[in-house]
């Protein structure tokens, strides 16, 4: 297969460069507009020259079988246009768009054409996340909190409060008919954000503080007098009566750990039974992000 990477950032270094790269079968082309990065990446995964490229219509000449979107966000619309137009299957991180008009454009516009369009929601094929699915859900609590890093509230809700959003809908075990918001928002910058999202006999309540004293991700999931807690994706905590804990193994990948490895094989796979995938229910998490920000954005204090 000719997988192309566009973007070449911290997140497709640390994250999926070591998982595309590692693949048997995988004929990896690299795209970036930075000459000195484009070099240096090919480098350290020993991709020859003739598989870099520093603009997309290069990149396109390859005839690709999929690409990976690691771009920065305010250009994912122009670059998954392109490739969706081209006719290649795309993986794109989240968000799809920072305006929700630019991903629903996008998501039709593969959907009009046939073309597969899959969100890099990674948290749901994380082990310790899929595993809740399993696990009584009465009450859902997530919460991804960091130091010293209030931010408009666009760029932090679709940026990173999106997992939390996403993470809280793939975990609720009923449709959703009530959401609440309520956020801190001063001199233009969010310094928190809490969402609730609720249906019949649930409730799931989302956080993010952006001047906490840590940087953490916890997950809780309780009912019928159980409760499963996942810490920083690492470590699983079963209450039940007396807690018992189990932490991830010492030679497990991180990227198995967060679920990147587990996402690219099943979209890849889907690639190679040629089967379309949608970003439909993807969509879904955008419009209740947007919910978020318009909220936040109106009330400012709440």
């Amino acid at each position: 297969m000719k997988i192309g990477c566009i973007g070449l950032g911290d997140i497709a270094q640390k994250a999926y460069l070591p998982v595309l790269t590692t693949l048997p079968g995988v004929e990896l082309h690299l795209q970036t507009r930075t000459p000195a990065t484009l070099a240096r990446v090919a480098g350290v995964h020993q991709v020859p020259d003739s598989r870099c490229h520093t603009d997309l219509d290069a990149l396109l000449a390859q005839d690709l079988d999929a690409a990976f979107v690691h771009a920065p966000t305010a250009v994912h619309p122009e670059i998954v246009t392109r490739l969706v137009e081209a006719g290649v299957p795309t993986y794109v991180d989240k968000p799809i768009a920072y305006e929700l008009a630019d991903s629903e454009r996008l998501v039709r516009l593969a959907e009009e054409r046939g073309v597969s369009l899959a969100v890099g929601f990674n948290r749901r094929f994380a082990p310790g996340y899929a595993q809740c699915v399993e696990h009584p859900r009465d009450m859902i609590l997530m919460q991804k909190n960091r130091v010293g890093l209030p931010e408009d509230p666009r760029t932090l809700v679709l940026d990173d409060f999106i997992h939390v959003v996403d993470t809280l809908r793939f975990l609720a075990p009923g449709p959703i008919d009530d959401v609440t918001v309520r956020s801190r928002v001063e001199d233009g910058l969010m310094h928190h954000v809490v969402v609730q999202l609720a249906g019949d006999g649930f409730v799931a309540i989302g956080m993010m503080n952006r001047l906490s004293g840590s940087n953490e991700e916890i997950l809780e999931v309780s009912g019928q007098d159980t409760k499963r807690q996942v810490i920083n994706l690492a470590e699983i905590v079963d209450h039940k009566g007396q807690p018992s804990v189990r932490r991830r193994g010492d030679w497990v990948p991180v990227a198995r750990q967060r679920g990147i490895e587990q996402v690219v094989l099943s979209f890849l796979d889907a690639v190679r039974a040629g089967k379309v995938l949608s970003a439909r229910d993807a969509l879904a998490t955008h419009e209740l992000c947007e919910r978020v920000v318009r909220a936040a954005q109106g009330r400012g204090r709440g």
